[in-house]
């Protein structure tokens, strides 16, 4: 069996950097991911935008050329698998990570074989596991948790629970395509974080009555063409419904951190590492990106956690 220095799992756009500066110093690697090359970013609506410049998103300081100001979907798709290509990543891909156990080394079992490495590395993201309403309905097959473009909605009732970027993002495209929207917020005001350039279209929206949206309000059941929710004045009101999107976030895949021995700290289930090095409370097992957040997903991104690669790969030679 052949013996990795660093396995990397998730080849999202953090787990390319690590690989990345993995190969830059020698170190022999692999990148174990279980959909497509940042499958994470595949899955995003069609037509999103990142808040981030191309400059913000780029990863070993290869350039993001773009004629847009800000880069969206397919832009980031070309450029990560471009630079897996081009710089033939050693990446396998639709091959998902079951279970890490150590022994002498690190024994990494997946859907298809089983590896061995010095050091792991988990840069799993957080898109996988819908943050669920738990609510009596929810399972129905008209509640999404997630969203991708607004042409199945069409001129039927929909409504969009949250008030984030994705939120906002679908409710006006689906509007735009006739659908009637009703957005169900539980604050009291679109999120401050909603891109800048969007949220007056969206509140201007709101205001002229085209998006319908109650403030304060709890969605409590789903029903099969109705939904019942309070309003912030504690009144129970019903409206006819064809589907609802639950834009309430995401999560990382904490019984599989568990599982592998990592520690959760808290209600938010913030891992235990080290930030100096990215090292967890297990030695040679690393973690990168948004999965370092716990429930917090909103701490780290793109931009801020690109620096992950090198302090993991720094540490890793300096122990060697």
């Amino acid at each position: 069996m052949e013996l990795y220095d660093v396995l990397i799992v998730g080849g999202g756009p953090i787990g390319l950097a690590c690989a990345l500066e993995a190969k830059k110093n020698n170190l022999k690697y692999i990148v174990i991911e279980k959909g497509t090359v940042v499958n994470s970013l595949y899955n995003y609506p069609l037509y999103m935008t990142f808040f981030s410049t191309a400059d913000r998103l780029e990863i070993d300081e290869i350039p993001f050329i773009t004629t847009k100001p800000k880069p969206g979907r397919q832009d980031a798709l070309e450029y990560y698998q471009g630079i897996a290509r081009a710089k033939e990543i050693n990446i396998k891909s639709y091959e998902k990570v079951i279970n890490i156990q150590k022994s002498t080394f690190f024994q990494v079992e997946t859907s298809k074989q089983i590896y061995s490495a010095k050091n792991v590395v988990i840069a799993t993201g957080f898109y996988d596991i819908p943050n669920l309403m738990n609510i009596k309905g929810e399972e129905l097959p008209k509640v999404k948790h997630y969203y991708t473009e607004p042409y199945p909605y069409a001129f039927q009732n929909i409504v969009v629970i949250g008030s984030s970027n994705s939120s906002v993002d679908a409710a006006l495209e689906i509007y735009r395509k006739g659908g009637n929207v009703t957005m169900i917020i539980r604050n009291n005001e679109i999120s401050k974080s909603v891109k800048y350039w969007v949220k007056p279209d969206i509140e201007n929206r709101i205001k002229e009555g085209s998006v319908k949206a109650f403030f304060g309000a709890e969605l409590l059941e789903v029903k099969e063409h109705s939904v019942i929710f309070k309003t912030e004045k504690g009144e129970i009101r019903e409206i006819e419904n064809d589907f609802v999107l639950a834009m309430t976030g995401y999560l990382p895949d904490f019984e599989f951190l568990k599982n592998i021995g990592i520690d959760l700290k808290g209600e938010c289930q913030n891992p235990h590492y080290n930030p100096e090095t990215m090292e967890t409370n297990i030695d040679g097992i690393y973690l990168a990106g948004v999965v370092c957040g716990g429930k917090d997903t909103h701490l780290w991104f793109i931009e801020n956690s690109r620096i992950h690669a090198k302090q993991i790969i720094k540490d890793i030679i300096d122990k060697q």
